[in-house]
Formats: C-alpha cells, structure tokens, sequence
C-alpha cells in the first residue's frame, strides 16, 4: 500500500477502551504477552521513564534502547504478528469450503494482513541476524501462539480480533517510541542508514525518502491500519457481516474503509457506519 507522507505522519497512538468481557479478555491476553515480549528483549520503557525523572543519567545507564536492541524486539514483534492473519484466513477458508458458501470477504483482507507482517519480518531481518536464544525464543513462542490462537479463533473470532487490534495498539505505540528516539538523535546508527532493498520494492519507496526513519513511517502505518481493521472487525457480526474493507460503497467521495489510511480510525468502524 502506498501511503503519501503526511499521512504517515499523522498516524499517532490511541487506545479503544475495553466495554465487554471479550474486550477485557482480550486486552489482558495482549498485556500479557506485551509483559512477556519486554522481558525477552529487555524493553523497560516504563522503568526508565520512571527513572528518569529521578536521574537522566542513570536511567540512559540502565535502562536505555540502543539500535540493536529495537532491531531484536522488532523481528520478536513481528515473527508474533504474522500469526493471527494466517490462522485466521485459513479457518475461515475451511469453513467456507465445509458450509459450500462465500466468506463474504473476510479471507482476503486477513490473508493480506498475514503477508504484510511477514514482509516486515522479513525487511528486518536484512538488518539484524537473530543470536540462537532469540531464535528459540521465537520458535517457542510461535508454536505457543499459533495454537493458542487457533483454539481461540474457533471460541470466540470477535475476541481474537479484537485481541489483535490491541496487540497492533502496542505496535503503533513501539514504533512511534523508535522514531522519537532517532528524532532525538538517540539512535546514531540509524540517522543515514538506507532502507533495505526488499523494503524500497515493496513499499515502492519514492527517491529521497529511502532511509530508517521513512522506513519506520510506512510500517508503523501499515501497523495502524491493522489496528482499525481489526478493531473494526471485532464490532462486526462474525458469521453474516461482509468484509467493508472489500465493499463497494454508493458515495466513494464519503469517508468509509478503505485498505489505504485515508479515513484512518484508530479504534474501528461501528458497524453502523459500515453495515
């Protein structure tokens, strides 16, 4: 998806409240594996803020992110994320071959939402190679993930997507976190590193606008555009609603789902608006 700068720069972090016991369920499984993920990549933002308030210095000391450690988090994110579209698309194909009818929609935009975080995955790791515990770590939690959210999508699907709305909250959150911190000069490593070559294909990088920073835009885009489809996904009726992400609308000219961020909304669409 081609997104225009500004766009990408409006992006900016927000939060949908919990009102049901689906959404509180699924908000406490993301704090969870949020608390999990810190621990294995030694984020503690919380900590050095709190620190730092105290003592700047020691708080940089103890606490801070270098560009190895954001590289390391990131490809532990998205090996995770890359998740919830795949098992998700592939239980709606099966139901939809076992019912011999439509999907009204659903398996595209999950599948593409699959392909997306792999292709982030993937543009990282041309950055950073992985050390034998992360990659076990990532093996763990992939075989402790997928299964888990197989057996919850078939439970409750309204719960799970609401789960990875929260979950693409947290992703928004990190990467607007890495880009205050390069904007602050606080990862000199990264200010002329060029984007890979994978990344300037797939997201057809204009000339100029080739480096991290503009790199770290277009993902936490794409990241927030899962964050509204999701949300918008989890206020849907899970087994009659279409997809309004594939639907065609009578007046384009009004704002309505889009697979672009034009009429980005953080916390979803109501169903109201879309049904």
């Amino acid at each position: 998806m081609v997104y225009t700068e500004q766009q990408m720069k409006d992006v900016a972090i927000a939060h949908r409240d919990a009102k049901t016991w689906s959404d509180w369920s699924a908000l406490s499984a993301v704090r969870i594996l949020r608390w999990g993920l810190d621990l294995a990549t030694g984020y503690k933002h919380d900590k050095a803020v709190s620190l730092g308030k105290k003592d700047p210095k020691d708080a940089k000391r103890a606490f801070a992110m270098n560009e190895r450690k954001y590289l390391i988090r990131n490809i532990f994110l998205e090996s995770v994320a890359g998740v919830p579209g795949m098992v998700a698309g592939m239980l709606r194909h099966l139901h939809s071959m076992r019912r011999m009818k439509r999907d009204n929609g659903w398996i595209e935009t999950l599948l593409e939402e699959s392909y997306n975080e792999r292709m982030h995955l993937l543009t990282f790791l041309q950055m950073a190679e992985p050390g034998w515990f992360m990659r076990i770590m990532v093996l763990g939690a992939q075989g402790v993930f997928f299964n888990s959210f197989f057996i919850a999508y078939l439970v409750s699907p309204r719960t799970c997507h609401r789960f990875v709305g929260y979950l693409e909250e947290e992703a928004v959150l990190t990467y607007t976190r890495e880009l205050a911190d390069l904007e602050a000069g606080r990862l000199p490593k990264w200010e002329k590193l060029a984007a890979p070559d994978i990344a300037i294909k797939y997201w057809k990088m204009p000339e100029g606008h080739r480096t991290m920073r503009d790199l770290l835009l277009y993902i936490r885009a794409d990241e927030a555009k899962h964050r509204e489809v999701n949300h918008t996904l989890g206020n849907l009726d899970q087994k009659n609603d279409p997809n309004p992400y594939v639907s065609k609308y009578k007046d384009d000219s009004q704002p309505h789902p889009t697979k672009g961020i034009e009429y980005l909304r953080p916390t979803g669409w109501n169903r109201e608006d879309v049904i």
